[in-house]
């Protein structure tokens, strides 16, 4: 028992051993119940700083300190489920918006042929378009498309032009290019927490035109939240659910190392972040990502990297509870 409960010290030091996403071990996703994954890609977010491709690496860097049990579900997930670090998505060409987003599709049908649901930490906003590329219309999700619990500062349904500075599929096009090849419903999706002083008074037209259930941060704050968890409740049942966290939906003074700070309103707290990814509790969540983190720019307690291991650690448990109970 002592030699136990010593290994279990040494196991939540950041700064021991070889560092993998929750110390989980490196493994073929074959046979694999959830896929932890790295996708180091930013130049699908033009307009900003892009250091989001060392997004992975800060995160394996601090997660040990997150194999945990999860105390209000009651379960310890690495016991329910098997669990592997699928390691990244290779990237020769990261430079090359369109290749990069080719692969990261390329990678994650591997995943979703071996039947193991994705979590994946990013890189920047596009990373989301060519996972479920991969995901709409596969296995994991019965040949349909997804539905999106989307928590994020910003629509990322962009129409005004067909590129983001050059970038097609971009980290501001993927709501719009998936809803159009039939990948996502956004009739059964949810897009939550959208704030900020956009750059036109017209930004949330597309998402409102392709039929998005949109929940802006001023609605939020108006209605409640136990309302906003029971409509989208309502609206993702008997879907295959897809989670999609763009850090920047949360408050800056928890998460201020993000490529789009938005400071001009307040944003979600950790609980709130967390209630929103509980509510797809029992649900069937095919797989979820976390995005925008920009390492250079945390504090120097990598708080910011703290929240999201926080946000990450939910989707393992949510995960992991409905194998449970399935």
């Amino acid at each position: 028992m002592a030699l136990e409960h010593d290994n279990s010290m040494m196991e939540n030091l950041y700064w021991w051993g070889v560092p993998t996403l929750f110390r989980c071990p490196q493994d073929k996703v074959l046979g694999s119940d959830i896929s932890l994954v790295g996708v180091p890609h930013s130049t699908g977010n033009g307009t900003t700083e892009r250091d989001q491709h060392l997004g992975p690496r800060a995160l394996r860097n601090i997660s040990s300190i997150g194999r945990r049990a999860h105390l209000d579900f009651g379960i310890n997930p690495w016991d329910i489920a098997k669990i592997v670090d699928a390691g990244d998505v290779p990237f020769p060409k990261a430079n090359d918006n369109e290749d990069c987003i080719a692969q990261i599709t390329n990678f994650f049908k591997k995943i979703d042929n071996a039947k193991s649901k994705p979590i994946s930490i990013g890189g920047d906003h596009s990373i989301t378009g060519g996972i479920i590329q991969a995901l709409g219309k596969g296995i994991l999700s019965d040949g349909k498309p997804v539905s999106l619990l989307h928590l994020d500062a910003h629509s990322d349904v962009f129409t005004k032009v067909d590129h983001f500075l050059g970038a097609k599929k971009s980290a501001a096009h993927w709501g719009a290019y998936l809803a159009d090849q039939g990948n996502v419903d956004p009739k059964t999706s949810m897009q939550i927490g959208l704030r900020g002083h956009p750059r036109t008074l017209d930004w949330l037209e597309p998402s409102y035109e392709y039929g998005y259930n949109v929940v802006t941060m001023k609605e939020f704050r108006k209605r409640g939240i136990e309302s906003v968890i029971s409509q989208a409740k309502k609206t993702l049942d008997g879907r295959p659910v897809y989670i999609t966290f763009d850090l920047d939906c949360l408050d800056p003074t928890i998460a201020p190392a993000v490529a789009n700070l938005e400071a001009s309103s307040i944003g979600f707290n950790i609980d709130e972040a967390i209630s929103l990814i509980r509510l797809t509790r029992g649900m069937n969540v095919i797989g979820g990502d976390i995005v925008c983190m920009m390492p250079t720019k945390d504090n120097p307690n990598n708080i910011t990297a703290h929240t999201a291991m926080a946000i990450m650690f939910e989707m393992i448990c949510v995960m992991a509870e409905n194998k449970k109970n399935s």
